[in-house]
């Protein structure tokens, strides 16, 4: 297993998994208007499980699962202000509640075939649960596939807030039920790829022109830099003919959960600035050609007094000029001469 984690993670087997300083606190200020329409919502998770209990597959008997919904729904009783809610038993829930519910998008179903195999479904649905607030911005799963998978979500750019939300229910939950936790793996979560952190911090975020599959190397690089990755608004190997994708965090172990709330702001942030002035540039008058430092390629040019900013080749175009002279490698020169008196301008 430690092959398979390190393979996967890049966590060596002597390597330590961090814990939460409080000095470090997100650097994520609210997005300015014309940024902030761009995000649609924000949606931060962890899964946990119980340090007591063995995880799902091992619940053998039901009062185990039992017991670990009664010291949830304890500490989830308590809750007050933002947080406070309702809990809903997946095995008494009236058809009214299992409507909104659905439509709500929150109810969580049978696992598959292969949570099935590993005995994650057994007892279905006894002592399974959900938990929402009133303003239905925090959700709790409870006894899913690992004993609690934690949300916290609303419309929206404010990265900030959500994060803080789930910070709070989390160090509430934690006074009555202790999570599961390892120096070496973090917290620990019945699928190995959630090890560490356990979280997916992400946004739905509107994206037409970066997004477009002729600027796919560019998208994909800017989500390398900065470690989010990108999936459809669907989910995981959907795509999206709307422009509007899934962005969040690729790390998971071995490094804190403000540490990747962080990547995925400013991986955001990075997107929405290149999808500002694709924009700009997509919707530049054709004769002048211009925006700002930037410039279009085309006839226009006819002498290097012309070139008055980086150039922007059509979507699609192959050239290896335009895949290396990226506006990074184009504002590093910029002004330079070579041994021959050429640069970029």
């Amino acid at each position: 297993m430690d092959k398979i984690i390190e393979d996967y993670h890049g966590h060596k087997k002597t390597d330590k998994h961090p814990a939460e300083d409080p000095k470090v606190v997100l650097n994520a200020p609210e997005f300015p208007p014309e940024e902030a329409k761009m995000i649609k919502s924000t949606r931060i998770r962890v899964g946990r499980n119980l340090a007591e209990f063995p995880l799902g597959p091992g619940l053998f008997k039901n009062e185990a699962r039992a017991e670990i919904e009664s010291k949830v729904t304890q500490a989830l009783s308590k809750f007050d202000g933002e947080l406070k809610g309702r809990y809903y038993s997946l095995d008494s829930l009236s058809e009214k509640d299992r409507k909104q519910l659905i439509d709500d998008h929150f109810l969580f179903k049978e696992g598959d075939r292969f949570l099935d195999a590993c005995g994650l479904n057994r007892n279905w649905p006894k002592n399974r649960g959900i938990y929402h607030n009133d303003k239905k911005t925090f959700l709790t799963w409870v006894n899913e596939e690992d004993q609690l998978r934690i949300i916290s979500m609303q419309p929206g750019s404010n990265i900030k807030q959500v994060f803080q939300r789930l910070l709070d229910a989390l160090a509430k939950i934690e006074k009555v039920a202790k999570f599961a936790q390892d120096p070496h793996l973090g917290y620990i979560t019945s699928c190995p790829t959630n090890l560490g952190t356990a979280m997916r911090a992400s946004v739905h975020i509107h994206l037409p022109n970066l997004g477009n599959k002729l600027n796919k190397a560019e998208f994909e690089g800017i989500a390398d830099k900065f470690n989010v990755q990108i999936r459809g608004a669907h989910g995981e190997h959907t795509e999206t003919d709307d422009g509007i994708f899934d962005i969040s965090n690729k790390r998971r172990l071995g490094i804190t959960m403000t540490s990747l709330v962080q990547d995925m702001y400013n991986g955001v942030k990075a997107m929405i600035k290149r999808e500002m002035e694709l924009a700009k540039i997509a919707n530049a008058p054709a004769a002048a050609g211009t925006v700002k430092d930037y410039v279009k390629a085309g006839p226009h040019l006819k002498k290097p007094e012309d070139i008055t900013g980086f150039v922007v080749f059509p979507a699609g175009t192959t050239s290896l000029v335009s895949k290396y002279c990226t506006k990074e490698v184009y504002d590093k020169y910029k002004g330079k001469k070579d041994k021959a008196g050429v640069s970029f301008e």
